[in-house]
């Protein structure tokens, strides 16, 4: 049983695929086992048809998240909506499926006696903090505005705080053994097919947008990091609490430099390297995951091994 896991939200697929390598077994969920985007992909991976369970889940229905967690010792939590852009109902598109979806894992986890869960949240949880002091970096004890977030309609980030608190308040009252990982940009080359909501950003930069995207950047990742960060604090039991999870804490301006100077060919806009007035630039931004073992790809490799992704699936020439 030590080495079934679960993964929601498994067609990010990096995940499953470092843990398949590891020997793990995996209950990988998604949302329609007949859609071939969300589970082709997943079944051709190198030990999946020895060591791959498909499940069908949704975030509400209770009886089908525990369904997926029976017989594990881990639950990798990733399943949570990513709209950055503009959404129709905050609370029925992001607010219900991340909040109370976490609390239904965390629930059935709980009930089907897992050791240990690894949430997923984000920089989004962390940012954007005006009120931080401007003299210290914004690391794991920094959380996002939660006021700010719903004057501005930055549903998304609101989502990301409020399920993370939801998960340490489960934790605290039940004693379940719950750390979590806080991503920044994800970006590199996508197992799945479809293009998340960071390559996208990313797509739209060399197409020329000059959107600010001050509010979710603090930093990029490699995905194959992002996915090592998860297995790492599951492993390690001195693992605990939050992980800061970005190459480098960064403006939103030096990555649309160094994407401009990688890529002059493409059309990205010019704009102020200090684009997050009192975001500070920290080289160990992930100290926390450096001290575990993590040695992050660095951003040059990052944005070329997504450029070129992009290439291979037809959405850049």
């Amino acid at each position: 049983m030590e080495k079934v896991v679960c993964v929601t939200g498994a067609s990010a697929s990096w995940l499953v695929h470092l843990l398949l390598d590891r020997g793990y077994t995996v209950h990988a969920t998604v949302r329609n086992l007949n859609n071939e985007a969300e589970a082709k992909h997943l079944q051709a991976l190198d030990g999946a048809s020895e060591r791959l369970r498909l499940f069908q889940m949704e975030l509400l229905h209770y009886d089908s998240v525990l369904a997926a967690m029976c017989g594990c010792a881990g639950v990798f939590h990733i399943a949570s909506p990513c709209i950055v852009d503009q959404v129709q109902d905050p609370q029925k598109d992001l607010l219900d499926p991340a909040v109370k979806g976490t609390v239904n894992v965390l629930t059935a986890a709980k009930e089907a006696g897992v050791r240990r869960v690894v949430i997923t949240s984000s920089i989004a949880a962390i940012i954007p903090s005006p009120n931080w002091p401007g003299d210290v970096p914004k690391r794991e004890d920094c959380w996002a505005d939660i006021e700010l977030c719903k004057q501005k309609g930055l549903w998304y980030s609101l989502s990301k705080t409020l399920a993370e608190k939801a998960a340490w308040d489960f934790a605290k009252e039940s004693g379940l053994d719950v750390v979590v990982v806080n991503p920044g940009i994800v970006l590199g080359p996508s197992i799945a097919p479809r293009l998340n909501a960071s390559m996208l950003m990313l797509l739209r930069l060399l197409q020329g947008s000059d959107d600010i995207c001050e509010n979710i950047f603090m930093g990029s990742v490699h995905f194959k990091d992002v996915a090592l960060a998860h297995i790492l604090v599951y492993e390690n039991e001195s693992a605990v609490g939050r992980h800061v999870c970005v190459e480098a804490i960064s403006h939103y301006g030096d990555f649309a430099a160094k994407v401009a100077e990688l890529y002059p060919e493409y059309n990205v806009p010019k704009m102020q390297r200090d684009t997050q007035p009192g975001l500070l630039r920290v080289k160990d931004g992930s100290k926390k995951l450096m001290d575990l073992g993590l040695q992050f790809i660095p951003i040059e490799e990052i944005i070329k091994d997504a450029v070129e992704d992009l290439k291979k699936k037809g959405f850049l020439s």
